[in-house]
């Protein structure tokens, strides 16, 4: 049975998608951005939009009974190849190095030239 599981973003609803979406042991969590829904902001600093990126998968990861720690595969978009080996690698390996899941890392451009990085993940449930 599937669960579908939201942030409370607007764009859910006009595009037609969930945050994540649970489907038996596996979770598929959206192309997730440094928007803080909370405070309904984003910004900047690229530093603050990977550590928000990274929250936002949490809090959908805790929803579907998981965390980051199940994850398989990450997905990572950003809009300046100088940030991976900069500040998001650093930031990437905090999270992930003991992890070390599968990555694909894409240079891209978005559709909110706010935004400088989006993250999706595969993870399994517990």
């Amino acid at each position: 049975m599937r669960k579908k599981i939201s942030s409370g973003s607007k764009f859910e609803k006009i595009a037609g998608y969930s945050r994540a979406v649970v489907d038996g042991e596996w979770i598929f969590v959206s192309g997730t951005t440094g928007y803080d829904y909370k405070n309904h902001t984003i910004s900047d600093d690229i530093v603050e939009q990977t550590e928000q990126c990274i929250s936002n998968i949490k809090y959908a990861l805790s929803e579907a009974n998981s965390s980051l720690k199940e994850i398989i595969r990450i997905r990572v978009y950003i809009k300046d190849n100088k940030y991976f080996l900069g500040e998001i690698g650093q930031i990437l390996g905090k999270y992930f190095g003991n992890i070390r899941p599968a990555n694909t890392t894409v240079v891209t451009g978005f559709v909110d030239d706010q935004i400088k990085i989006e993250i999706e993940v595969t993870a399994k449930r517990f």
